[in-house]
């Protein structure tokens, strides 16, 4: 039986509370609640809920070395 590749997840296992914030956000996005900060537009475009997430969870902000 062929295995399905595993697919590398963005969100290491070493952050779960990124990872829950994440979850929960994209599936505010898949149930089109999702919505843009002032406007209150809804989120139509995957990539745009994606950076909403990564904002949200604390991934986007630099990271110093």
């Amino acid at each position: 039986l062929p295995v399905a590749p595993k697919i590398p997840s963005k969100i290491s296992s070493k952050f779960p509370k990124a990872q829950k914030k994440v979850r929960k956000v994209m599936h505010e996005y898949k149930e089109g609640k999702l919505k843009m900060g002032r406007s209150g537009k809804k989120v139509k475009d995957r990539k745009q809920a994606i950076a909403i997430a990564m904002s949200e969870s604390g991934q986007s902000r630099n990271k110093k070395a």
